[in-house]
């Protein structure tokens, strides 16, 4: 994973893969 958990585990981090799944990105982070 890339970065996927560092994300998950800070509130910024969070904020970011919320943000992308409103969006309707499949990936959320880098291949």
């Amino acid at each position: 994973t890339h970065g996927f958990r560092a994300r998950m585990k800070s509130k910024g981090g969070r904020r970011v893969l919320a943000a992308r799944r409103k969006k309707g990105r499949h990936r959320l982070t880098p291949e």
